[in-house]
């Protein structure tokens, strides 16, 4: 107690003694470099946001001008509702989005129901069952799968799952929408299984125990506590999912083919919106021709499904967001 008073007493005595407040307005008033740092800081900030949303003014601004250029030469109703999409036609072509429209759509779907029973199975072993240890080592491996080029799943889908299709469905064609649906889906699982499982680990232990307390097992805990209290999470995660296999393009662009068909058969060759867009960028039309411009048109319809599908999301994460 001794030692203790004299120390507060030299404290209190010392010179140099300052409160918080006259530190703080001593460092604001201190010039040096860290000062500067903290000047230029914000405003490099600023910068990269401001280039940002320009970039994506830019991307916009040239989908729209030049997507009129299309329709100042083919009408839009042509263009919405017409069933062919034949723009390479010796004579004149004809300009249906509707059968790329069809082929992404068929490819989407499967992916979707690949995908989505995977990942959500996933989520729910991470997030419930597996210890801490598994998670560790299983979550990072199950990750790798989004890191893997587009280019070599459509080469994967190709030469490995046709063939092994083509044993089952032999009249499978060689270039078919359910390979590449299945590979999609392959490859959008993580994004679901690990946005789902964070999801479902914000979730509080006391609901999972109360659930317990009252008799539920495991398994009826995952499903109809846990699963429910994380919703927001889980739907927007599989609502980005799908707007990454709409986009997606290698896989269709090298596995799908290139026929646009207006029909629901899986089982023959498709062209989506994206594999169409590649084939002509490869330098199949000329600059300023009405097909070159209808790659624009082609892109401006992506554009829109994959803004509604991101909208979608945002708002059911807000609509149905819990907080605990």
């Amino acid at each position: 107690m001794r030692m203790k008073g004299v120390l507060t007493l030299a404290i209190q005595n010392s010179p140099k003694s300052f409160s918080v407040q006259e530190m703080i307005a001593a460092k604001k008033q201190k010039k040096g470099p860290s000062s500067s740092i903290e000047k230029i800081v914000p405003f490099l900030l600023l910068l990269t946001a401001i280039v940002s949303v320009l970039t994506t003014l830019g991307i916009v601004f040239t989908l729209i001008v030049e997507t009129f250029t299309f329709f100042g030469r083919i009408p839009l109703q042509e263009f919405l509702t017409a069933q062919k999409w034949y723009p390479f036609s010796e004579t004149q072509g004809s300009y249906g989005i509707l059968p790329l429209v069809s082929g992404t759509l068929k490819v989407t779907l499967i992916a979707a129901i690949v995908a989505v029973p995977i990942g959500l199975a996933s989520a729910i072993f991470l997030s419930e069952y597996a210890s801490d240890r598994t998670r560790r080592i299983i979550k990072p491996i199950l990750e790798v799968l989004a890191g893997i080029p587009t280019i070599v799943y459509g080469f994967f889908a190709l030469t490995f799952v046709t063939p092994i299709l083509r044993e089952i469905i032999p009249t499978l064609e060689i270039f078919n929408a359910l390979s590449p649906g299945i590979v999609i889906g392959i490859m959008i699982t993580p994004m679901i299984a690990s946005l789902s499982e964070d999801s479902m680990s914000s979730v509080p232990n006391s609901m999972r125990e109360g659930a317990l307390a009252l008799g539920s097992t495991k398994f009826e805990v995952s499903l109809k506590v846990v699963l429910p209290a994380a919703v927001s999470g889980v739907v927007a995660s599989i609502v980005l999912a799908i707007s990454r296999a709409i986009g997606e393009t290698m896989i269709v662009a090298v596995a799908g083919g290139s026929t646009p068909n207006l029909n629901w058969d899986i089982t023959s060759s498709i062209q989506t919106m994206t594999a169409y867009i590649v084939q002509v960028s490869q330098g199949d039309a000329g600059y300023g021709t009405t097909i070159y411009y209808s790659i624009y048109a082609v892109g401006f319809t992506l554009f829109v499904f994959t803004l509604i599908m991101n909208l979608l999301a945002q708002f059911i994460a807000r609509r149905f967001r819990e907080e605990y």
